[in-house]
């Protein structure tokens, strides 16, 4: 898959609405739930393979491993949503935003998604 984004392609979903979305714990777990039970249309979610890595860490490092591997699977597995790989060209423009932006204490994680949204 290329790592050039195409715009509208979808929702663009980061890593703390996933986790509130699974974690019952999480203070966002009802308004996040409630957003996405109330779209009308179950539009096509769109997601980096960073985010990816960062949610199913998330879920391990507390103890969650079944959890985070089921995760991990089914946001691979699903028609529903739209990974875009992290390649050379697409972390060269993050890294790029990183740079730019000294006055922001921005994850490279964070920059990706910028680049993709």
């Amino acid at each position: 898959m290329s790592d050039l984004v195409t715009p509208g392609a979808g929702v663009f979903v980061d890593t703390g609405y996933l986790i509130a979305l699974e974690d019952g714990d999480d203070g966002n777990h009802s308004p996040a739930r409630e957003h996405r039970e109330g779209l009308r249309e179950m539009p096509s979610l769109t997601t980096t393979s960073y985010i990816v890595d960062e949610v199913v860490t998330f879920f391990n490092v507390r103890g969650q491993h079944g959890k985070a591997v089921e995760l991990g699977e089914a946001l691979l597995s699903s028609p529903s949503v739209r990974m875009v790989h992290v390649g050379e060209g697409l972390l060269g423009r993050a890294l790029d935003l990183l740079r730019r932006r000294p006055d922001k204490r921005y994850s490279l994680t964070d920059c990706v998604s910028f680049v993709v949204m």
